[in-house]
């Protein structure tokens, strides 16, 4: 796993094995993703999308804490993946960074809780699939304007963007922090802390050992 330039943001690039028969490879391992984030993916729901080309989904985030960190991967066609710094007061607050993800690169991305998501799908039938360290709740879901000019992001211009209505009835970035709906970077950073602490505890903590009748 390469982290990105956004802290909380990485990209997985696996070695792909092809023959005759088609291809292999590993696109999550437990000890890379523990050895880059510290703590392990807690791993709570696991989502699947298909998107017509054109189709722009996000930008989507939740409350932090517990906040919803994804690991995200395109199992058939390709997507144009959007990570954005959302959290107020981050060094990066407001960057955006761009990563194809496709059914040949085979490429993931993972993005820690309080971090923006959103993507395109680059062709028609674009299957994403994303597992999820909470499961989805309403209350705590927000969105963000992905055609907010502010955050200029890079869009292809050859594709017409197709949005849902909730979606583009989101707010702008601006509008979103004066409704004091974005998160809080060090609020986050604590977050983080507090799963990594939980990690190191967890490994220290010895397995229980079953007693037999």
């Amino acid at each position: 796993m390469r982290p990105l330039s956004i802290e909380g943001a990485w990209v997985m690039e696996p070695r792909v094995f092809t023959d005759g028969r088609g291809g292999f490879h590993e696109w999550f391992k437990e000890g890379d993703f523990g050895t880059a984030t510290g703590y392990g993916l807690g791993l709570a729901q696991a989502n699947c999308s298909v998107s017509a080309r054109g189709t722009l989904r996000g930008i989507h985030f939740a409350d932090v804490p517990p906040g919803q960190a994804k690991y995200v991967k395109c199992v058939r066609g390709a997507v144009l993946d959007v990570i954005v710094d959302i959290r107020v007061g981050s060094p990066t607050y407001r960057r955006w960074e761009a990563v194809r993800l496709d059914d040949t690169e085979h490429r993931s991305v993972h993005l820690a809780e309080g971090l923006g998501h959103a993507f395109m799908a680059l062709t028609d039938d674009a299957t994403v699939v994303y597992l999820c360290s909470t499961g989805y709740a309403p209350q705590r879901e927000h969105g963000i304007h992905p055609l907010d000019p502010e955050l200029g992001i890079d869009w292809p211009a050859d594709l017409a963007p197709l949005l849902s209505e909730k979606d583009a009835a989101a707010p702008t970035l601006a509008e979103a922090e004066r409704g004091g709906l974005l998160p809080d970077y060090e609020e986050c950073v604590a977050w983080q802390r507090e799963l990594q602490a939980r990690a190191v505890e967890g490994r220290r903590t010895p397995a229980a050992i079953p007693v037999q009748h």
